[in-house]
Order: C-alpha cells, then structure tokens, then sequence
C-alpha cells in the first residue's frame, strides 16, 4: 500500500479529540513534512539545475498535476512574473480540468492519460522545455501520460511525489520524492503531502530564477510598479542598494521608467 494511503496510527481517534489536541496532532506532522524535503535535498538540487539549464536555453519550467498537485503547480507558476520579473510564461502551470479545476474538484480528469498529452500539447511543448510531473501518490494517469510525452520530446523530466518506486519516480530522470507518510486524514494529500510539494515548488523557482540573475543579492530587482505596494517595495530596495533616501530613491525610479537595473549599477542581468 502507498504511505500517503495508510492510516496514521496517531490519528485513528482524531473525531474524539479535542480542537486543541487535533491542532496539535496536525502542527506536529506539519514538521514532518519539512522533514521530508530536508531528505531528498540533494534531488531538489539535481532538479534545479535540470530547470535552471533549461530555462538558461531559451526553454520553458513547465509543472503539470492534477488536484492538489496541479493547484500547487499552477500557484508557483503564477508567481513568478510578479516576484521576479520574466516573460508570462516563463513558468508555466498546467493541471487536469484546466483553470475551472482551480476552484471546484476534477477528479475525473486526473484519469485521462489522453488529456496529459492534448494538455502539453496544446501549450507547444518542446524539447528544451524542462517538465516537472507533481503527484503525491505517483500515479495519476494525467500526469504519467504528460510526463511520456514529454520525455519522447527529449525534454529533461522532474517527479515530484511522496512514494519512492511510484510509476512517477520510475519514469522521470530526476524523482523528488518527499516521504511524508501517513496523513492525519487518511490520504488527504492535500495536507502535509501538499505542505512539501508547495516547499519544493517554492526552491524549484527561486533557485533556478537565482541562478539565472533575477535576484541581486537578496532582493527581486526586476519587480514590475503593477500596484502600490510593488511600488513602495521597489523604493525600499532603490533605498536600500544606493543607500539613499526613500523620496530620492522614488525620484531615481520615476527618472528610470520604474526600472530598478536603471537606477544604477546591478551587475546580474535579467533572464
């Protein structure tokens, strides 16, 4: 039986418990989840470099789910243009049932192999693309199917899932496998399973968008002034790197097309 199916022992009286001991039986497994990704480390690494090469290429990070998986997916790849600055579709999220499956269930979709592929498809998947397959259980036909596609392009291919020797972790070249075990909800993956993919995902992005000189020390100096609070972040860190104050720091941007590189010397370039 895969772990993410099995019941956790510490659980078996959860609807006898108090609200305080159920949020405590849930926070201490919430640190097993990140005790999960701190095993599989030197997986992330080898994936971010896979990722970070392929972009570097003129490729794409394409992470495609279905459920949860493809929710967390889709939620990374949103983020990317407004924390670091790149091209729509530099990261891209594709999931079972499309973007109505972001709020209600689409279970039914997770089966059909013939939707991975029409689904890769239809964004022109190419070679130089990097394709990062999320499943917490490792089988879901969806994502199994896109991951076969994918890997017959000659695309790098990632596994991210919570059960070694999963069909997922088999396929892949590179398998990320966070072994969170038992859920406190006998196989809701969408808790502490969900809980290390969404890390994953978070070192998955920042790192290869690192590598690729989208962040300058630690600050994300290609934000775009879309709103107000991206606007003041971007005084702060014109601040902050020139050692000026915040009403100069706003007259260099407004100088500088509210452009940060543009208000001097930021060595890395942008992707």
């Amino acid at each position: 039986m895969l772990k993410t199916e099995m019941r956790n022992p510490r659980t078996t009286h959860l609807d006898r418990m108090t609200t305080a001991e159920m949020l405590r039986v849930i926070q201490d497994e919430n640190y097993n989840a990140v005790k999960a990704v701190e095993g599989c480390l030197d997986a992330v690494a080898r994936a971010v470099d896979a990722a970070t090469e392929a972009l570097r290429g003129g490729g794409r990070l394409v992470y495609v789910g279905a459920g949860t998986s493809g929710r967390l997916g889709v939620l990374d790849a949103s983020e990317a243009c407004p924390t670091f600055g790149v091209p729509e579709g530099t990261i891209v999220g594709v999931m079972a049932g499309g973007v109505e499956a972001l709020h209600r269930a689409g279970e039914p979709e997770e089966d059909s192999a013939k939707f991975g592929v029409r689904d890769l498809k239809s964004i022109d998947l190419a070679p130089a693309d990097c394709v990062v397959g999320v499943s917490a259980a490792g089988g879901a036909e969806y994502v199994l199917a896109a991951v076969e596609y994918a890997k017959s392009l000659g695309c790098a291919t990632i596994g991210l899932t919570c059960n070694d020797g999963s069909p997922l972790a088999q396929l892949v070249d590179i398998a990320v496998v966070t072994d969170t075990g038992a859920e406190v909800v006998t196989g809701s993956t969408r808790m502490k399973a969900g809980t290390a993919h969404k890390l994953v995902l978070n070192m998955l992005s920042t790192c290869s968008m690192v590598h690729l000189g989208n962040v300058y020390e630690n600050m994300m100096v290609n934000l775009k002034p879309t709103n107000a609070k991206l606007r003041e972040r971007m005084v702060g860190i014109v601040a902050e790197l020139h050692k000026v104050g915040r009403d100069e720091a706003r007259a260099l941007l407004e100088k500088a097309g509210w452009n940060i590189r543009a208000c001097g010397d930021v060595s890395r370039q942008p992707l």
